[in-house]
């Protein structure tokens, strides 16, 4: 189990020895903006690695194949397609301009030789569909090789179109294009277990869409008050279970999560169970309510536990049992005395990410580790890190005091089935793995 972290990425294994595999992106000390990566995601098999960046661009990487003469070079990722997903709007009706920015990518479970995922910004989801050619038709009966419309008083014969080999081609083409249902930004997209729908979150609504359907969809949960000021919580994050089609969950901004089930009502307003951790009077302060907000929810591979990431830490929670989570992970404890500071540079917003192995987990230790470039050499053993929160540190670990609060781990992944990593930091996209990976 993983939990992104601000400049680690706390993992759980039995007593694996992690080491760097690659980075991707260039160094440079001044970023531009629409480089910076803003979801990453594995698609089912994990041969394919798919990058959202804040341009609005998506970039797949696909892992190398066991190579004989090459032996390291096994589960190497690189650049397999790149392509412009989402352009900067303009909605005029609300005086509004529309990034670009990928929020979220999810892949379909592969169906044929083509790959479909779905990408999303703030407002629009659109449908894409990954296919090779490596092969061209030659001998067409009623154009030239150039296309050009032949003469059809000079066709004397009939011809037979055959297949030439061509260089290898990556296409990507948009299939579907699912607007207009989102009035509010859109942070979470999900696909069912059915293969057939998905679901989209909002703000303060949820929404069920049909794959094949782009000019309508359902709203499933809407917690809209009549009077916007009596607006309490947003939704922060919806998905849906990895098995159960009626089932899906939604965390919001008061650090709670409910379950629902589309069997019982069309609208899921009333939910089926409600998780939640009461509140410690004695930690109370000015930070909680922001501190205690959701970002990121998470069922395990199995579907009988659920993942909820918030600001300083995971918890993970059996579907059996609402009152309290069966474990707590603090990731970011130190960083309870710096609240203030990450309250005056806007820090205290960030949205942390976390995510499951493949196996789920198979231990309770945790161990935190740093994504630099530092000591990034291929195969290099990453040694574990730990930040003290004041007074004396010892020889490796790292003073809170000395943190760049630029520098943080939003976007993370986990391959399905191998103990492989992917985190994003700013404009780089980091692999690590087991040493027997």
């Amino acid at each position: 189990m993983a939990g992104a972290g601000g400049g680690g990425c706390p993992a759980g294994g039995n007593d694996l020895q992690w080491c760097f595999s690659q980075v991707k992106g260039a160094i440079d000390e001044d970023v531009a903006e629409a480089d910076i990566i803003s979801t990453v995601e594995f698609n089912y098999s994990g041969d394919l690695l798919a990058t959202g960046d804040k341009g609005g661009r998506v970039v797949i990487f696909q892992r190398e194949q066991e190579n004989k003469s090459r032996p390291h070079s096994r589960g190497e990722y690189n650049v397999y397609s790149t392509f412009q997903s989402h352009e900067p709007e303009f909605d005029y009706l609300k005086s509004l301009e529309i990034e670009e920015k990928i929020n979220k990518i999810r892949w379909l479970p592969q169906q044929n030789a083509a790959h479909f995922l779905l990408s999303t910004n703030d407002k629009t989801i659109k449908l894409w569909k990954i296919s090779e050619r490596d092969k061209r038709a030659e001998g067409y009966n009623l154009k030239d090789e150039d296309g050009r419309l032949r003469d059809p008083f000079r066709i004397t014969a009939l011809r037979v179109p055959i297949l030439k080999p061509m260089d290898l081609m990556v296409e990507a083409s948009p299939r579907r294009i699912f607007a207009n249902a989102h009035t509010y930004h859109i942070n979470s997209i999900s696909v069912n277990s059915d293969h057939e729908t998905y679901l989209s979150a909002d703000d303060l609504r949820v929404n069920l869409w049909h794959l094949e359907i782009t000019d309508r969809s359902f709203n499933i949960v809407d917690i809209k008050p009549a009077n916007m000021e009596e607006l309490t919580e947003v939704i922060t994050a919806a998905e849906l279970h990895p098995h159960q089609c009626n089932v899906f969950v939604y965390s919001s901004s008061k650090g709670t999560v409910r379950l629902c089930d589309m069997r019982s009502s069309a609208l899921c307003d009333q939910h089926s169970k409600f998780f939640e951790e009461p509140e410690d009077p004695s930690s109370r302060s000015f930070f909680s309510e922001i501190i205690s907000s959701i970002s990121d929810v998470k069922f395990s591979h199995s579907g009988r536990y659920m993942m909820t990431r918030d600001y300083l830490s995971v918890k993970v929670w059996d579907l059996n049992m609402e009152s309290r989570p069966i474990e707590t992970h603090q990731v970011h404890e130190y960083l309870r005395g710096k609240l203030c500071s990450l309250y005056e540079n806007d820090c205290i917003f960030d949205k942390f990410e976390c995510c499951w192995n493949g196996p789920d987990r198979n231990t309770r230790r945790d161990v935190t580790l740093e994504a630099s470039r530092e000591n990034s050499k291929p195969r290099a053993s990453l040694k574990p890190r730990r930040v003290c929160a004041g007074g004396k540190r010892k020889k490796d670990e790292i003073s809170v005091d000395s943190l760049d609060f630029n520098q943080k781990i939003l976007h993370t992944a986990w391959h399905p089935a191998d103990n492989i990593i992917a985190v994003a930091a700013t404009n780089n996209l980091y692999i690590f793995q087991d040493k027997v990976n």
